[in-house]
C-alpha cells in the first residue's frame, strides 16, 4: 500500500505497457505511423486507448461521442469495444489525417459504426440536440473550449454517463502561475471548476498526460 500515486521512470512505464497492453497489430501500425506526423503529440497513449474501451464495456455503452479524433486511434480503441448495434459520432475539422482515420477504421471492419462530421466540434457539437443520448463522451480537441465541451457533454450525457477528458495534467503546466497560454488557463479553469461541480462525479487520474473522469449525477 502507498499514501500517494507512484512517479513512472521509464523501467516502470515500459513494465507496465508489457504486463498490461493489448494492442492490436492494426493499432499498432495506426500509432506508428501517426508518430511520423509533426502532429504526433495529439495521438493518445495506448494505455490510455485500451482504457477508453474499457471504459466502454464497463458503462455499457451503445453510444459514444469522441470529440477531437485526429488519426482515428481512440474513436477505433472505443469502436472495436461497442457492441454490435453500437455507434460512434467523431467530431474533428479537416485535415489530412481524416483519410488516415478512415482507413483504418475500414480495415478494422469498423466504419460502419462510425460517423465522422467535420466542422468545429461547437459546431457539431450544437446540432446535437437531443439531451440524455450519449452512454460516454470523450474529449480531447482545442483545450481553450474545455469548458465549453463540458456544458455540452452534460447536456448530451444520460443520468449517470461518462464525461472523459484528456490532458488535464497538461504536462505540469497547471501549476504555472499566470500563464500566457488560453489553454493552460482553460485546463487550470476546468480543473477547479470541477473539483467543486455538483453534477458530476471526478476523479483525475495520472494516465497518459491526465485523465478526468466526470459521471453525470
Amino acid at each position: 500500500m502507498t499514501a500517494r500515486t507512484l512517479n513512472l521512470d521509464d523501467s516502470l512505464y515500459q513494465y507496465l505497457l508489457d504486463v498490461s497492453l493489448r494492442e492490436t497489430p492494426l493499432l499498432k501500425r495506426l500509432r506508428d505511423e501517426t508518430q511520423a506526423l509533426p502532429m504526433a503529440r495529439w495521438q493518445v497513449a495506448p494505455e490510455q486507448g485500451q482504457f477508453l474501451a474499457l471504459l466502454v464495456k464497463l458503462t455499457g455503452a451503445r453510444r459514444v461521442l469522441e470529440v477531437g479524433t485526429f488519426t482515428g486511434y481512440s474513436a477505433l480503441c472505443m469502436a472495436a469495444a461497442l457492441p454490435d448495434d453500437g455507434s460512434l459520432i467523431c467530431c474533428d475539422i479537416p485535415g489530412d489525417y481524416n483519410a488516415t482515420a478512415r482507413r483504418y477504421w475500414q480495415e478494422a471492419g469498423l466504419a460502419q459504426r462510425i460517423d465522422l462530421r467535420l466542422a468545429p466540434a461547437l459546431e457539431t457539437l450544437a446540432q446535437l440536440d437531443q439531451p440524455g443520448q450519449f452512454d460516454l463522451v470523450f474529449i480531447d480537441a482545442d483545450k481553450a473550449n474545455y469548458p465549453s465541451y463540458l456544458e455540452h457533454a452534460l447536456r448530451l450525457l444520460r443520468v449517470g454517463g461518462l464525461a472523459v477528458f484528456d490532458n488535464t495534467l497538461w504536462s505540469g503546466r497547471v501549476l504555472e502561475d499566470n500563464p500566457e497560454s488560453a489553454d493552460t488557463r482553460a485546463i487550470q479553469g476546468l480543473n477547479r471548476a470541477l473539483k467543486d461541480d455538483v453534477r458530476v462525479d471526478l476523479s483525475l487520474l495520472p494516465l497518459g498526460d491526465g485523465l478526468t473522469l466526470c459521471r453525470k449525477r
